[in-house]
């Protein structure tokens, strides 16, 4: 995977996997907070957020999804970026748990999955990354 004493491929695409999960939370905790789809359009014309379309909840309840469990999964991919994150920054300065790490990052990047993960790339990153430190091997000193 790589040369030398760290796993430097593995820390890379596991960095770069957890900051995708975490912007993507970031966005769909804002998206859920600040009103979902209908941010500043259910104002004027459609009658306010408790108007004609019902509002917010109103809306999410109509396709039969809870508000709150779509904003809880949101929290989710916040809590999995920053895990994997955490995983790959403690995998390069602790190259020798490398398993441990991980494991870490392969467990979280798989639960972001829920949360749509990075926009899906970033929970694959994290998932290949998370892989790839559980097969990194060191190499032998002469």
């Amino acid at each position: 995977m790589s040369s030398g004493d760290r796993p430097d491929i593995a820390v890379i695409l596991s960095l770069v996997g957890g900051i995708l999960i975490l912007l993507s939370g970031a966005v769909t905790s804002l998206w859920f907070v600040y009103g979902g789809p209908f941010f500043g359009m259910m104002g004027g014309m459609m009658g306010g957020s408790g108007g004609m379309m019902g509002g917010y909840a109103g809306m999410m309840g109509s396709i039969g999804i809870p508000f709150g469990f779509m904003a809880s999964l949101s929290l989710v991919g916040l809590v999995s970026g920053i895990l994997v994150i955490v995983g790959a920054v403690m995998l390069n300065s602790r190259s020798g748990e490398h398993e441990a790490w991980g494991i870490v990052i392969l467990t979280f990047s798989l639960v972001s999955f829920l949360s749509i993960g990075g926009f899906l790339v970033g929970a694959m990153l994290g998932t290949v990354g998370g892989a790839f430190a559980l097969s990194w091997r060191p190499t032998a000193k002469a």
